[in-house]
Parts: C-alpha cells; structure tokens; sequence
C-alpha cells in the first residue's frame, strides 16, 4: 500500500522460529492505531475523531497526536513508536488515512485507496529533552526531543517519495519508493517485464524517470543552534540539520525558539562521498514534530505551578517590592541606586501596542551607560545577561553589523543564500548586553537603529529580501571620548554619538568616578567584604534571589500589560510640556544645541518606565505614583546627562568663562620660571577679584593638565614653566 513521505522500502519479514513470542504483524498494530484514533477519549469529547474530522473538512490532512494520551491508551504502543519510530509512524499514518476514509465516505470499503488523501501524523509530547550537545551514536533511529533557536530556514523544496520509471526499450512502467530522507534513488539495473513470447531483450539499465507522474512531498532544510544560555562558558554553540515536510515546512523563521520532536537519522553526504568513506554518515533529525512558542515574546517558561503563583501574588502586594528588587540586581555592586531601579524597568519592560492602523509601539526600553572606568558598568551588564529570561551578551568591538542583525550566507551543498539571524533577531523577546559600546564602528551602530526603534531587521542582501522579529531591549555600556568624563567640557564633546542613536535610549545615565572620602571608604569596605566571602553580610546578598527573579519576571511579562490612567497621562503630558521649555530655555543661555536630544521618543520613554513600574506589582492600570516615579527616574538620568557639568548654582557657560578668564589672567601674570604659593593665586582671585573658588581650582587643574605649570611641595607652590 503506497504511503507518501516515509522513506522506506516495502518489505518486511518476521521470526517463524518455534519458542518465540509472536510478534505482532504489521495489520495488528495498524489496528491498534485506529482503535486508538477512532476511541480515545478525554471525558466526553473523542479527541482523536474530533480533531481528525475537523481538520480533513478544512482540508489540512494532518493529525497532531500528544505522546501522554498515547501511553494512557497502551503503554506497550507508545514504548514501540518511540524506539522504532520509523516503522511505526507509516503504519500509524495508514491508520490515520482509514479513519478519514470513514469520516469522508460513508461506505469506505468500496472506495479506492487513491481517493483518500495522505495524512501526516505530528507528534507532541513533555518528555525531557535532550540538548543537541549530548545527541549521539545510542539516539539514531529513536525519537528525539530537542530544544534550540532555528537559525537558518531553506526554501521549499519538492522531494519525490514515489518515482515512476520507464524501460527506454519496451516502454514498462513501474513505481519504486525512495530510500532515504536525504540519500539518492537506486534504479533497478534491469527490466523484468517479459515480451509476448516471453522473453527480455532490453538492455542494462534501461530505466529513465518520468518526473511528471512521480509523488512529491514538500520540503525544508531547517538548522537547530543551541540556545546561548545552554552553551557551557568557553564552547561553540552546537547546531544541527532538520529536515521537515508536507504539513511542518514553513512552520519556523530564523529566531524562533523551538523544541523539535525528531528521528533522529542518518544520511550520506557528498563530501564522505566523494572522499571515499563508505561507512561514514552524517546524523540529522527528521523532524515529526515542531512547537513554537506562542508569543515567542515571554520565552522561557511560560506554566506556573498554583504555589508559584500564589508567592508571586504575594511578592507583588510588598510595599516595598520596587526598592528590594532593584537592590537585588547585581548585590555585589555597591551603590547605583538608581541605575538598578532603572535596571529594574528595563527587565519587566512597558507594554508594546498595535494601533488599529497596524502601527506598533514598542514597550521594551533601552538605557545607556556612560562613564568613567571602574565603575563596575559590565558587571551590571553580566548580570543582567545571567538574570533576564532571555538574553546575548556581546561586546562591541567583536560585533560587527552582520553579527548583530542578520547575515546572508552561502550554503555550501546547494549553494543557495539563507538567511542566518544574528544578536538581536536571538535575542527576541529578551535583553541585548552590548558591552564598549563607543568601540563600534558608526556603520555597525546604525544597523541597530531601525532594531530599536521599529524592532525589526529588514534584510535585502543577495536577492533576499525579507523582515526579521528583533523585540529586544538595549543595555549598552560605554566610555566616554577621553576616556574619562571631563566635566569641564560640554556633555556634546564628551559623548562621541550621534543624536540619531542617543534619541533612542530612554534613560541616559553618566556615571562619574567622583573622589569623595566618606564614599570611597564604604566603596572599599564593601568590595573588601565581597573579596573575603563574607557572605552572612547583607553585601554580596540580595533579598530575592537569581531564579525567583528570573521566574517573578517573567511571570509579570505573561500575565500583565498595564495601561496609563487618564490622570496619569494628564500629569505626564504637563511635565514634558516643561521638560521641553526647560531645554529649549538652557539652549538659548548657552547658544549650544543640546546633544542629548528631547524629544516625542522620550514622552513614550516615560511612558514606557511607567507602565514598567506597574507590571512590576502586577497593576494592570499605570497610575499617577507610577508616573511621578518615572519622570524621577528620567530627570535623574537623561535630564542629568543634559545639563551635566557645572557646578551647583552657577550654570556651565558662567563658570567656562570665568575659567578661561583666571587662565588667560595667569599665564600673563606669572613670567616663566617664576614661582608662587597656591594659597596666595586663590587669595588674590577669590578675595580681591571676586571669582568662585571652583573656577579658580578648575582652572589651575586645566593649566596644571596641560603643563603649563607644575605644582611643588605637595601641591603648595606652583611654578611656571616655559610651554
């Protein structure tokens, strides 16, 4: 009985030795499938029947059969199909065409086999799943479960299942099946049809095939990579070739992350061919079966346990959840108080929103980290890569603008182009580190602009033109121009980005090494206590730990996406009506267009930080605390970042003048090779001439830097040498 797409020949045989238990016949267990099919029941509802019907009048000749049912129905069935899965899914399959038979015609047995479509048997199941690493020789033949990221998708191609051939001599026609998922046909060398008087003269191989009236099944080539969390630290993730077809092609884009139920197979490639290596053989899985996570946005795991529920309810009715969670990111690092809170944000992110003109708003927010180094900015970085469900770390210079979207490659068998995703098409759904990233090349940071703020990839490479899913978040780290902020430059000299790229963060914090002894001594204790392992401190502890974040996040990314509250946005809208006034106001004083850029992006940002806030307590509305919390947050760091520099009560543009002025005044005064006291230039500026002590320190400093002087006896004496 022909059956498409499983590749096997049609013979079989069975032991006839006296003594042996009778093995079942090949009807026997046909039989069993059907019985199962047409009387497996959950309850009421005949689940096999009901879906088959359902799907055969809709036209997808397909059953999707779940591996548990299968063993409450008949254990011995199920250990069968999972160790032989091979010459039991065909079997099951024929089951699978009687039973639609029946559904189609109401007296089966007079109709042909031929008018019966094929059907496709999938198979699901919550068996544990085997990493790709740990796949090896014992697994061949059996069926597999198998967890990854799909990185590359090949167009549908048509596999014959069926030949049909053609004796070039007598015109015999005959059908032989294909052997093999990836492996070639073997024609017969002779014709066996006789002549009238019953003879053979046609030749050797005298077969040709007649490609119109073969079978096809479609077909796809599919490759499994590791997911980035399950490669041991130092390894290369592993990856491996899936074929799929008839109703699993088309199934799964670069990006997606999959569990594969598979056989797990074996098939010749040209290269062990053609070096001549008979026995050598290249595994694949032939894929049965293929879930998607639904959203692939709250990846990771998406079913709670009742008691897991309840603790998380009752962690988010804390009042003081929002301060414990912040405090708990990255314990070991002291202070950054407000750089964890916004941290904090960034991981539970805002709620994204499709408008009714298919426009999309995205709810992921990115921060920026500038500044001076030491400042532990890619410890936080690490942690955050270790505490969100799903997310890449990557580094700056060893990223390239391919490496991070999408690349086009070659593959080598077929020579066609495929498309393979790169961090942020893996990172969808999750958080991408991007740790120095003033090291990048401008051309490789714009790439990234369009995967901020439209959260896709849109790739037109080597005749592919295609829409790649990048729904990440940003953390990146940098430096900034001199390597150290100097604050007596303009925030727009010291950060080296265009206004293109800084608009898209939604918090900007600049983080400064300042040498302050009360600090610097708490600085040193803490990092002392965390190097001696003094963990019964509070110090390297934080009060929840790693995983119950990991889950408590992603628990608040399935269950809630709150929305803002009219007075909400009515307080929002006032703020940044005089958020704008008030940069516009600093522009005009110092003739400088601000390089932070304050714009409508971030109104949304705020928005986004809001809604963050309420998801954090599992609120389903964002109301005006959230809000105030919010544009806190913001005015501390990007409001910050924009009117960085100066001191407090004299604005920047007052205090560079009176800087310039004092150098201008001292390097005119004081002849070359003269000497004089600290106290004495302070005295005669700050006294008599009336300048702010900070101008006068500032620009000894500049002048000192700059080696025009050279201070003497700790700091005391200044002496003036010839530049």
């Amino acid at each position: 009985m022909a059956n498409v797409g499983w590749d096997r020949g049609q013979i079989y045989s069975t032991s006839v030795l006296p003594g042996e238990a009778n093995v079942a016949s090949r009807s026997e267990i046909k039989a069993m499938y059907l019985d199962f099919i047409q009387t497996f029941r959950l309850g009421n509802s005949f689940v096999y029947r009901d879906q088959l019907h359902e799907h055969v009048m809709l036209k997808q000749y397909y059953l999707e059969v779940d591996m548990r049912h299968l063993i409450n129905f008949n254990q011995d069935l199920a250990n069968k199909l999972t160790t032989s899965p091979a010459d039991h899914l065909p079997l099951f399959e024929m089951a699978v065409k009687e039973s639609a038979k029946r559904i189609l015609f109401t007296t089966p047995g007079t109709v042909d086999d031929a008018e019966v479509p094929d059907c496709q048997v999938t198979l699901t199941s919550d068996a544990n799943v085997i990493q790709i690493r740990d796949l090896n020789s014992t697994y061949i033949g059996k069926l597999v479960r198998v967890p990854g990221i799909v990185i590359g998708a090949s167009t549908l191609s048509s596999r014959a299942t069926y030949v049909n051939i053609m004796c070039r001599n007598c015109r015999a026609t005959k059908v032989v099946p294909v052997n093999g998922g990836f492996s070639g046909i073997t024609l017969p060398r002779t014709c066996d049809s006789l002549a009238v008087d019953g003879t053979n003269n046609c030749p050797m191989d005298p077969f040709i095939i007649v490609h119109d009236k073969c079978q096809f099944v479609d077909s796809q080539v599919l490759k499994l990579q590791e997911a980035p969390d399950m490669v041991p630290v130092g390894d290369l993730p592993r990856h491996t070739v899936l074929n799929a077809d008839r109703w699993l092609t088309s199934r799964a884009v670069p990006g997606m992350r999959t569990v594969i139920m598979g056989i797990y197979s074996i098939y010749q490639s040209k290269s062990a061919k053609s070096a001549g290596a008979a026995a050598v053989r290249t595994p694949y899985i032939r894929v049965v079966g293929l879930q998607v996570d639904q959203h692939n946005g709250s990846r990771g795991r998406a079913i709670f346990t009742d008691a897991e529920e309840e603790e998380f309810i009752r962690m988010s009715r804390e009042p003081q959840l929002y301060d414990t969670f912040a405090a708990s990111i990255a314990p070991s690092i002291f202070g950054n108080k407000e750089i964890k809170k916004a941290i904090a944000c960034l991981l539970f992110g805002g709620s994204k929103k499709i408008l009714p003109d298919g426009m999309r708003l995205r709810g992921d927010i990115s921060v920026l980290l500038l500044g001076d180094p030491g400042t532990a900015k890619s410890q936080l970085l690490k942690f955050v890569e270790k505490v969100a469900p799903i997310a890449v770390y990557t580094s700056g210079k060893g990223s390239s603008a391919a490496g991070l979207t999408a690349s086009v490659i070659r593959d080598p068998s077929t020579r066609d182009f495929y498309l393979e995703g790169g961090a942020m098409v893996l990172a969808d759904g999750g958080v991408v580190c991007i740790d120095e990233f003033d090291k990048m090349r401008d051309e490789d940071r714009v790439a990234i602009h369009e995967a901020m703020e439209q959260q896709t990839i849109s790739i037109a490479k080597a005749g592919i033109t295609t829409i790649l899913n990048s729904r990440t978040s940003v953390l990146a780290a940098a430096n900034p121009v001199f390597g150290r902020y100097d604050d007596m430059k303009t925030p727009g000299e010291n950060i080296d980005f265009q206004t293109t790229i800084l608009s898209r963060f939604d918090m900007i914090f600049i983080v400064k090494d300042e040498h302050n002894e009360a600090r610097d001594v708490s600085i040193a204790k803490h990092v002392l206590n965390v190097h001696m392992n003094r963990q019964n401190q509070d110090t390297a502890m934080g009060d929840i730990d790693l995983e119950k974040m990991k889950a408590y996040i992603n628990y608040c990314k399935t269950k809630c996406a709150p929305r803002l509250t009219p007075d909400g946005a009515q307080k929002l809208s006032s703020h940044f009506v005089a958020i704008r006034k008030e940069v516009k106001a600093s522009e005009r004083d110092t003739n400088i267009r601000s390089s932070i850029p304050i714009t409508i992006r971030q109104l949304e940002a705020i928005i986004r930080i809001s809604e963050s806030l309420a998801k954090m307590t599992l609120s389903p509305v964002a109301n005006e605390q959230h809000v105030e919390e919010a544009i806190r947050l913001f005015k501390f760091s990007t409001m910050d970042a924009v009117q960085s520099g100066g001191v407090e009560g004299v604005s920047r543009s007052e205090l560079m003048k009176e800087v310039q002025m004092i150098e201008r005044d001292i390097q005119n005064r004081l002849p070359v090779g003269s000497q004089v006291s600290v106290m004495k230039i302070k005295n005669d500026y700050i006294v008599n001439k009336k300048y702010s002590e900070a101008a006068v320190n500032r620009a000894l400093a500049v002048l000192g830097r700059r080696e025009v002087l050279q201070f003497r006896s700790q700091g005391k004496v200044v002496y003036r040498q010839a530049v």
